[in-house]
């Protein structure tokens, strides 16, 4: 089985993919951040690093998703393929990051993929405030978010809210993470486990 969680930066996706992991005995599979060599460059130079950054994550991201197709394992992936094609991309393209012939080539590539792997069987969006957003990066205190703008976190935040609103590839959970905190509160963790049981088992 595979159980993806999707949502913006600092929405609480890699918290849950490991609380869920451990909960349930998955798998974890993360999203390339910390061996990423484009990352650092990006953030500093957004229109040159913008097509190499999202080539490398939509790379990463495939090989992911045949590696989970092919273990027989339930895996619990922190962030999915169609974030990078539906969000990420678009938004560098619509912001002057990319131009019309890189993001042509990109989703080019992303149709040929999307059509050699298969949705996950249950997704999961953390849906979250900007401000909500803004406490959770500044919390973790990564050096290259430090330069992320309200306004980029506000742009991501409505491409999110329309993909989720056309997702049909399969079963969606929707979870609203503003007022929740699923490490210092048992309760709100439990609350969410309560409602992946309910998908998983299709008590609807």
């Amino acid at each position: 089985m595979h159980i993806a969680i999707a949502g913006n930066i600092g929405a609480g996706k890699t918290t849950l993919t490991n609380l869920l992991a451990k909960h349930y005995g998955w798998e974890p599979h993360y999203e390339d951040v910390v061996d990423n060599p484009y990352l650092d460059d990006f953030y500093h130079q957004m229109d040159r690093w913008s097509f190499n950054l999202q080539v490398y994550f939509l790379n990463s991201r495939f090989r992911q998703v045949l590696q989970i197709r092919q273990s027989g394992k339930t895996i619990i992936q922190d962030r999915t393929i169609y974030e990078d094609a539906h969000i990420f991309a678009p938004n560098l393209h619509a912001m002057g990051l990319m131009s019309n012939r890189d993001f042509q080539n990109y989703s080019s590539l992303f149709e040929l993929m999307q059509e050699l792997v298969g949705a996950p069987d249950l997704l999961i969006y953390l849906r979250s405030s900007v401000p909500n957003l803004v406490g959770q990066i500044q919390k973790r205190g990564r050096d290259y978010e430090n330069s992320i703008s309200i306004e980029y976190l506000n742009k991501l935040n409505e491409r999110y809210e329309e993909w989720i609103k056309g997702y049909d590839k399969g079963k969606l959970l929707i979870i609203d993470v503003d007022n929740l905190d699923f490490v210092e509160n048992p309760e709100d963790l439990g609350n969410v486990i309560n409602k992946i049981d309910a998908e998983i088992n299709g008590l609807f």
